[in-house]
């Protein structure tokens, strides 16, 4: 048997105050806040999900925040930055942005693509690279239009401590080497947004897990189906998988690599819209059914949270 992901599902990050984190991915970047909800193994703390208009697969980077936490180190064993796509032509318009903005950027070219890279408030890694692939995002907020509006992923760059190990991996999941670039090498996944991933080829030492570091990279399975199919695949291959997760919006398994990320395969459906209706997504805060009894008490824990424009 073999087998080839679609790309990636989402990215999951954290992060430190929940309302710093929303106006930065919804006031500044634009995107959609399509699902406030709670860690289900810590329901103390958030799950903020964002997206594109709809919330698909491939546009979703997900956040824990935790207030006052203590700061992450970024290095092996993580993905070490996460790229947004936007439309060919769209680049200038988010300099200018970022410059109206204070947030620092530099301008580089990689793998012959002109990149933006700069960091959240919270430290995380991130980047926008002009891509003609995947459909627009057509949302429309805090002055962010569809014409330049981030369509989703453009990929990601993993920093294994085992990087001949992860490679075998990615190519294990029908990610095909397209280029080499220095310390780098590009692979790509078959769906048209979140299929690039650059894989630093040497080690720099390991990461911590703490505030402005991700968590973990998810990988598309298309149903359930599929994705019993990827958990006996990784097996037969050696590694060590969980037992099915429901998280609700998707089930999730889970497996660590020889380079030490934290990989997850998710399930496309159920989708983020199963529980309340997709024009009202993210309004208000979902909780899963087995702390539905607790709302009351969760939600005078939980830091109060808005989205809102930029003004």
């Amino acid at each position: 048997m073999s087998k080839k992901t679609l790309g990636i599902h989402h990215i999951t990050a954290i992060v430190g105050h929940p309302q710093e984190n929303i106006d930065f991915y919804a006031g500044v970047l634009g995107l959609r806040l399509v699902k406030q909800t709670v860690n289900f193994d810590d329901p103390g703390t958030y799950h903020l999900y964002f997206g594109d208009e709809g919330g698909k697969p491939g546009t979703i980077i997900t956040f824990f925040p935790w207030a006052n936490a203590y700061q992450g180190i970024i290095g092996d064993g993580q993905v070490g930055s996460t790229s947004y796509a936007v439309p060919t032509g769209a680049l200038p318009f988010w300099e200018d942005r970022l410059t109206s903005l204070n947030i620092a950027f530099e301008k580089v070219t990689c793998f012959d693509e002109k990149v933006l890279n700069f960091n959240d408030p919270h430290g995380l890694k991130l980047s926008l690279v002009e891509r003609e692939a995947g459909e627009k995002n057509q949302r429309t907020f805090s002055g962010v239009t569809p014409d330049v509006a981030i369509k989703g992923f453009g990929g990601a760059v993993l920093l294994s401590a085992n990087p001949e190990k992860t490679a075998e991996l990615l190519a294990t999941m029908g990610l095909e080497k397209i280029a080499e670039e220095g310390e780098y090498t590009r692979y790509r996944a078959i769906a048209d947004i979140g299929n690039i991933v650059d894989l630093k080829m040497t080690t720099g030492g390991a990461g911590r897990m703490g505030v402005g570091t991700v968590h973990h990279i998810a990988w598309r399975a298309i149903d359930d189906s599929d994705q019993l199919d990827w958990k006996e695949y990784i097996e037969s291959n050696g590694f060590g998988v969980t037992p099915v997760q429901d998280r609700n919006y998707f089930n999730a398994i889970y497996f660590r690599e020889y380079g030490e990320i934290l990989f997850e395969i998710a399930t496309d459906p159920p989708g983020f819209a199963h529980d309340e209706s997709q024009e009202t997504m993210g309004d208000k805060l979902m909780l899963p059914e087995q702390y539905e009894e607790y709302r009351a008490q969760l939600e005078k824990q939980l830091i109060p949270i808005q989205v809102r424009e930029l003004k």
